[in-house]
């Protein structure tokens, strides 16, 4: 056995991690479900069950183009840049709503915290962001990411919904859906806003992106939401802003606080608005489950383009650094390059829904797989209930009209004799 020469460098050693690769997709493996939890998130409280997974449109939102589950990007473009281990994503103008490419659109992933662009959507819909509330210990308790929020800290609505949007704060989403009706009734409000946007890959079961049972959503409806968002100035303000003074809260004697806590700058933790030229802002989000997800826009010579990110991982380059060289990618395309469409608000309900509307009361709609839609069925039920009762009522206001008729007749016959 011969030895190695003096001065010979050992051999490396072989590789322990498998080299990087970006996920494949074009077998459609999330077309209907994101992949298993891998924790108990998503296992439902005792006594009740997951929801199944929502009924998928018999034509894929926003063109054709976008069913495929691989990449997809105009004829002639160039090669996608490297390093994207986003499992799917969605590159997007968001002034004229061209979809410029894509992977696996409407492939079903977990948000997390990008939702939460869901949930300030309703929130400015309904609340006064002038109004102050009082924060609770359920509040200051949330559990996952804080802004940091105080049990008798007061603070306005704007300053709360820069604690959603600029720190991703749990605490904050808590306190906001509580003046929305509590956490169900928020979750309510943010899915019906997703379903009138288009959104129909999208479920939440939290209002601040915390997985839970039957969470799902895409990067197109995510793009779909953002690009909603962007369209009001206060929004778009938020996302954009890289610091704020934010508020302290006053001492809890039950955890043996001696002061205040005094007031803090708050900072963007969206590194892309720091890092990017043209930087717009934009979101960031984390679960186990859900793995690394983003939401960005940037704007450069006229155009405003947006990239969402859904289950990719900080390897081989952070979310934020994904973006920027999709972002780079989408500027560099010529103006015009486009594989499908960002679906209006306006335009939505007739092209986007494949549940039949109720034809009669008592027949209630089926999904595409020939199953009777229990939601569709309990609001068929309601209708008809509903018609039942008013047509009992118009029977009994007819007799006690009649009733009172014959009274004032006989009334006046008695005044005569």
């Amino acid at each position: 056995m011969g030895s190695a020469p003096v001065g010979a460098q050992p051999p490396e050693p072989p590789p322990t991690t498998t080299p990087f690769a970006t996920p494949d997709t074009d077998n459609c493996p999330f077309a209907t479900s994101p992949p298993p939890a891998i924790d108990l998130s998503e296992v439902p409280e005792p006594g009740q069950t997951a929801p199944p997974a929502l009924p998928v449109p018999a034509e894929a939102i926003g063109g054709d183009a976008l069913a495929e589950c691989g990449t997809v990007t105009p004829d002639g473009a160039p090669p996608l840049p490297a390093d994207i281990s986003a499992t799917g994503w969605v590159l997007a103008d968001l002034d004229s709503g061209d979809v410029l490419a894509a992977k696996d659109p409407h492939g079903r992933y977990r948000p997390a915290s990008i939702i939460k662009i869901l949930l300030a959507l309703v929130v400015l819909d309904e609340l006064d962001l002038n109004k102050t509330t009082v924060a609770t210990a359920e509040d200051a308790g949330i559990e996952g990411s804080s802004v940091g929020l105080g049990k008798g800290g007061v603070y306005t609505n704007m300053q709360l919904m820069q604690g959603l949007v600029m720190a991703s704060g749990n605490d904050a989403a808590h306190a906001l859906a509580a003046q929305l009706g509590g956490n169900e009734a928020a979750v309510e409000k943010m899915n019906a806003k997703a379903t009138s946007l288009g959104a129909l890959d999208t479920r939440t079961a939290s209002p601040s992106g915390l997985d839970g049972p039957g969470m799902s959503s895409s990067a197109y409806d995510m793009a779909l939401i953002f690009r909603s968002a962007m369209a009001d100035p206060t929004f778009a303000r938020l996302i954009s802003t890289e610091m704020v003074d934010f508020p302290g809260y006053p001492r809890d004697p039950a955890i043996t606080e001696d002061v205040d806590r005094p007031g803090f700058a708050l900072s963007n933790d969206n590194q892309l608005l720091y890092n990017y030229d043209g930087a717009l802002g934009g979101k960031t989000g984390f679960t186990d489950s859900a793995r690394q997800t983003f939401v960005g826009a940037a704007a450069r010579d006229g155009r405003r383009l947006a990239v969402t990110l859904m289950l990719g991982d900080v390897l081989p380059i952070r979310p934020w650094e994904q973006a920027a060289r999709l972002l780079d990618y989408g500027f560099a395309l010529p103006v015009g390059s486009t594989v499908g469409v960002l679906v209006d608000q306006d335009s939505a309900a007739p092209v986007t829904s494949t549940r039949p509307a109720v034809p009669t009361l008592a027949s209630p709609p089926t999904d595409p797989a020939g199953q009777t839609d229990p939601a569709a069925s309990a609001r068929a039920s309601a209708l008809q209930a509903g018609g039942d009762t008013v047509i009992r009522i118009g029977f009994a206001v007819i007799g006690a009209l009649i009733v009172l008729g014959l009274l004032l007749w006989a009334r006046q016959l008695n005044r005569r004799r």
